[in-house]
């Protein structure tokens, strides 16, 4: 077995004279105790690896130092500013949009997608990870989707970067244009994202279009995409319903969320509101877990009401749920089907 210790966990050793971290990155370790908030001796003691070599696993608000002399002449700030540990990207986005208990999802849409919602207790479903929340003593939940972005990206690139084959941000709204004029459920054609060569519950999964016709334009390919990252958020989805947690509504962030056709989209799919976080909610989340940590924030619901302002939701289209839930029907069984199992 290999640990995936990072550089980041022990971003903090300079500070304090030992390594530390929190437990959002403890966690992605695969030895640490999610329950005990410790290092777990069952996993370790068998690699004969012992506790003491990893680092303290202090809460992600802890004051952990302040900023050396030399830093702080270059950043322009006091060397008594402290230095406040911090989290995981996407667990800190959750709290960046506000995702403190069950229902709301945080989405971290960019090249690939995390869907984070807090919980009480990890859920009993085995393709759904878990993290010690930012705040709290709850867990937040992730899934994903590796090439979620990167696949809108792709189909940008390929069909409206000209011949640079590089698409620019009028190209993405004109691609984003070009989505909205085509009819829900793309005329049967279907799109699986998995452009990574695997997925993450699945290292056999790969992408592909299907259904296409003579009368497929970019358009339709466009909007195919857009519904094909959809529907594996809704897959993704229905693995927390099953956990005893149903999503209540989604809340987009990061550069992909400025897509308003491929935001209804979310929301007629999964038959949930979207609603969008202006700039980036992991900054704003970790800028949230600096603050609470060294008092500006009274509590995280303070830092919430301060910080949070999500836009207005976008509401499904009810005349459309059959549709998506038909197409949801066979994008499952295309996915099954698209699973090439490796020789040997």
């Amino acid at each position: 077995m290999r640990l995936a210790l990072q550089p980041r966990d022990w971003i903090a050793l300079t500070l304090t004279g030992e390594a530390v971290t929190d437990g959002s990155h403890a966690a992605a370790t695969l030895a640490f105790d999610l329950r005990a908030r410790r290092w777990d001796t069952r996993i370790l003691e068998p690699l004969d690896l012992e506790a003491r070599l990893f680092p303290r696993v202090m809460a992600s608000s802890a004051v952990v130092g302040t900023l050396r002399t030399g830093i702080a002449s270059r950043v322009g700030l006091p060397a008594s500013t402290p230095v406040v540990l911090g989290g995981a990207d996407s667990q800190a986005c959750a709290l960046g949009a506000g995702v403190i208990a069950a229902g709301p999802v945080s989405e971290m849409a960019g090249s690939s997608t995390c869907l984070n919602e807090a919980v009480a207790h990890p859920l009993d479903v085995l393709e759904v990870t878990h993290y010690p929340h930012v705040v709290g003593d709850g867990y937040t939940t992730e899934t994903g989707i590796n090439t979620s972005g990167t696949a809108i990206g792709w189909v940008a690139d390929l069909l409206f970067g000209g011949r640079n084959g590089k698409a620019r941000p009028a190209d993405f709204e004109r691609l984003d244009r070009e989505a909205a004029a085509v009819p829900a459920g793309v005329d049967g054609v279907l799109f699986i994202p998995a452009l990574a060569d695997g997925e993450r519950d699945d290292a056999d999964l790969r992408g592909a279009f299907t259904g296409l016709s003579l009368r497929t334009d970019r358009s339709t390919l466009a909007r195919a995409a857009f519904e094909g990252v959809a529907l594996t958020i809704r897959a993704q989805l229905l693995l927390l319903e099953q956990g005893g947690a149903p999503a209540t509504e989604i809340r987009v962030s990061g550069g992909d969320a400025r897509l308003a056709t491929w935001n209804q989209i979310k929301a007629d799919v999964t038959g949930l509101p979207v609603a969008t976080v202006p700039g980036d909610a992991a900054v704003t989340g970790v800028a949230m877990v600096a603050g609470l940590g060294i008092g500006i924030y009274g509590s995280t619901e303070d830092a919430i009401r301060r910080c949070v302002r999500p836009d207005p939701p976008i509401e499904p289209d009810p005349a459309l749920a059959a549709t998506y839930a038909d197409a949801f029907d066979r994008f499952r069984q295309l996915v099954a089907s698209r699973t090439v199992r490796r020789a040997g």
